[in-house]
């Protein structure tokens, strides 16, 4: 959607246009709901969470003010309302198995297995993929919600950053922190894997 097809939409939002409210959650709910749903690992949070982000976009139509697009806002809706749940969820406690800080801040994981080069049959399979949701799922809310809208959803640094109001830096830093235990996750699966193959 350019600027201009952003504004007219907006403007018959505002006006309370039911066929431009329709197009909205024509044209997005799918995105939304897979947000939701890499965030949350479950089809019902998700489908809440889908409501919930139009019927907020609705009631606060009137105050929108263009100053990021109709889709980024719809995302910081979404991912507001998932990390209010995920927050809901999440215990408050430390894994011990969280990677080594250095001195310079750096986090160090613990143990890797070089999955590069496993075949793409591999990487593919139903139980690798599981797998990997299923280690999405465990990142910390703050970690995961910068991960899905980066790398799953394709957004920007920009946008993921402007999604979220964090500043590009803090978006940089928590990706690459998501990138370090998804692949110490991953590393230790496809080393049982490796071994249970031989």
């Amino acid at each position: 959607m350019t600027n201009a097809d952003d504004a007219e939409m907006v403007a018959r939002l505002q006006a309370g246009d039911q066929a431009a409210y329709a197009q909205l959650v024509d044209e997005n709910a799918g995105r939304i709901y897979r947000l939701a749903l890499r965030m949350l690992g479950s089809e019902a949070d998700a489908e809440d969470v889908l409501q919930e982000t139009f019927l907020s976009a609705f009631k606060s139509i009137e105050n929108f003010e263009a100053r990021s697009s109709l889709s980024t806002w719809l995302y910081r809706i979404a991912t507001n309302a998932a990390l209010m749940r995920l927050r809901r969820k999440e215990p408050q406690q430390v894994s011990v198995d969280e990677p080594i800080e250095s001195d310079d801040g750096e986090l160090i994981p613990r143990q890797f297995f070089d999955f590069c080069c496993l075949p793409e049959t591999d990487l593919l399979r139903d139980e690798a993929r599981a797998e990997m949701m299923r280690a999405i799922e465990e990142l910390p809310a703050t970690l995961r919600s910068v991960f899905v809208l980066r790398d799953i959803e394709g957004l920007s640094t920009e946008e993921t950053a402007e999604t979220l109001n964090l500043s590009i830096s803090a978006v940089k830093s928590r990706l690459m922190r998501a990138r370090l235990k998804l692949r110490e996750r991953l590393s230790i699966y496809f080393a049982h894997a490796t071994e249970e193959t031989r």
